[in-house]
């Protein structure tokens, strides 16, 4: 089964899960890479994802993917730069800054910054210094907010870090070890 009739078969199944379980689905896909075949489903909320919620989300979509050719399974976030795909996306991102990647340069330039107006008749409104510019969706090979990182203060992981990793990474061997 090629990689697109995976993809299209299974995300109708993954997109109704995610809904009964409080979820939204962003994105399923099928990549190739050196060490194998990754199934990877990412999935959203308002609040944010956490590990848990991956956890519970994978066990339960495991049992619908089992027919499908992959050899990994990856159920995660999109994070906090997820890409604008969908209309949705869009509108969720309306007034903030975005930055949108093109194919072509346009003006000289691969990558435009600005505040996402809108979108309408196909083109992406971007409100800049110059104005408002109107760059055609499909000539973006890449649109995601722009995060500002300075706003971040230090955040307390719960722990994680370089001094737990040896205990986290022992009690995951463990774990494992305990159910063979």
């Amino acid at each position: 089964m090629a990689k697109t009739e995976i993809t299209a078969s299974i995300e109708p199944r993954c997109r109704k899960l995610a809904e009964q379980l409080g979820f939204e689905l962003v994105d399923v896909c099928l990549d190739r890479e050196p060490t194998g075949k990754y199934l990877r489903i990412y999935i959203d909320r308002p609040e944010g994802i956490s590990l848990d919620d991956c956890e519970t989300y994978h066990k339960a979509v495991r049992p619908l993917a089992e027919h499908y050719d992959y050899d990994f399974m990856e159920v995660s976030s999109p994070g906090i730069d997820r890409p604008l795909k969908k209309d949705r996306d869009f509108e969720r991102n309306l007034g903030n800054e975005i930055e949108v990647h093109l194919f072509r340069p346009l003006d000289g330039s691969k990558v435009l910054n600005g505040i996402l107006a809108g979108l309408e008749d196909g083109e992406i409104l971007l409100e800049t210094a110059e104005g408002i510019r109107r760059i055609a969706r499909k000539a973006a090979s890449l649109v995601k907010p722009v995060v500002d990182m300075e706003g971040i203060e230090d955040v307390d992981l719960g722990g994680e870090g370089p001094e737990n990793e040896t205990q986290a990474t022992d009690n995951a061997t463990e774990e494992k070890r305990s159910k063979e």
